[in-house]
C-alpha cells in the first residue's frame, strides 16, 4: 500500500486541502445562494459528521480498490487493444465516472441506501462543507458499487487513486457556494457539473432533487435525461422537507439517522 501514500496522501490530499481552501473563501465572497445558517454551527457539525467516513475512506476503500486493481491484467489488455495510454486513461476515466453517476441514482432510488445518502441532504444550507458531510454507512455500501466499476473498467491501481483526486476535487468544486457568470456557468456544464447545476439537485422540491446526479462529467445527465437547469438559484430551498429543523441536526443524531424511522416528506 505503499503506493497510497505516495499518491493519495502525499500529493492528493495536499491538493485537496488547498482546493478546500481556495473553494472555502471564493464562495464567501461571491455566493451564489443566500445562506441561512450561521457556518459557526454547521462546519463543527458536518467535520464531525465526516470523521468517520473519512477515516473509512482511507482504511478501507482506498486499499480495497487499489487491491482489486491489482488483480486487473490492464496492460496486457492494454497491449491486445493496441490503444494509446492516453485514450487507455481516458476510457477507464469514463467508465468509472459513469459508475458513480449509476450509484448516485440508486441511493435515491433504494430506500435502504436513501437512509444513508439522506443524511448528505440535510444540510439546510449547500457549500464546500456539504462535501464532507457524508455517512459512513454511504462509505461502506459504496465500496461494492465502485468495486465493481473498477474490475468492469479494467482500470489500474494508479488509475483508482488519480481518479479519486478528481472525484473529490469536483465534489468539492459542485458543491461550492460560488457564483460563475451564468454564461460561462452554462458552458462548463456542457462537460463538468458546476455549483448551479449541483444545487438544483439539493433542492427540498424532489422533481428537482431527482435530477443533476452526474459527480464529474455532467453528460451522464444528458444521456439518461435527468439533467435540470432550469430553476433559479435564489428560489432554491435546500435540504429535505421533513428535515427541516437545524437544532435537531447535531452529529449523534445525523450518524443515528439511518437506523430510525424515517420522517415522510411533505408533499411539495
Amino acid at each position: 500500500m505503499d503506493l497510497i501514500a505516495k499518491l493519495f496522501d502525499k500529493r492528493a490530499a495536499p491538493i485537496l486541502s488547498v482546493l478546500f481552501v481556495v473553494l472555502f473563501v471564493l464562495e464567501q465572497k461571491r455566493k451564489l445562494r443566500k445562506i441561512t445558517q450561521p457556518l459557526k454551527k454547521r462546519i463543527p457539525t458536518n467535520a464531525i459528521v465526516a470523521i468517520p467516513a473519512f477515516v473509512l475512506l482511507r482504511l478501507l476503500f482506498l486499499p480495497l480498490m487499489v487491491k482489486l486493481a491489482f488483480h486487473n491484467k490492464y496492460y496486457e489488455v492494454g497491449r491486445q487493444l493496441n490503444l494509446p495510454p492516453i485514450l487507455r486513461w481516458v476510457i477507464t476515466f469514463l467508465i468509472l465516472d459513469y459508475g458513480n453517476y449509476l450509484w448516485h441514482v440508486v441511493n435515491h432510488k433504494i430506500p435502504l441506501l436513501w437512509r444513508f445518502h439522506l443524511v448528505h441532504h440535510t444540510d439546510l444550507d449547500l457549500d464546500t462543507t456539504t462535501a464532507f458531510r457524508f455517512h459512513f454507512g454511504e462509505m461502506i455500501g459504496s465500496v461494492f458499487s465502485r468495486g465493481l466499476f473498477v474490475l468492469l473498467a479494467n482500470a489500474s491501481a494508479k488509475q483508482v487513486l488519480y481518479y479519486e483526486l478528481l472525484f473529490e476535487a469536483a465534489t468539492q468544486f459542485h458543491h461550492s457556494n460560488i457564483k460563475i457568470p451564468i454564461k460561462k456557468d452554462n458552458l462548463l456544464n456542457k462537460l463538468i457539473v458546476t455549483p448551479r447545476m449541483h444545487g438544483i439537485h439539493h433542492s427540498v422540491n424532489k422533481d428537482e432533487t431527482n435530477s443533476n446526479y452526474s459527480v464529474i462529467f455532467s453528460f451522464w445527465d444528458r444521456i439518461h435525461r435527468t439533467f435540470n437547469a432550469k430553476p433559479k438559484q435564489q428560489q432554491l430551498i435546500i435540504g429535505v422537507p421533513a428535515y427541516r429543523d437545524a437544532k435537531l441536526m447535531t452529529p449523534t443524531a445525523l450518524w443515528s439517522m439511518p437506523f430510525k424511522k424515517q420522517v415522510i416528506e411533505k408533499p411539495n
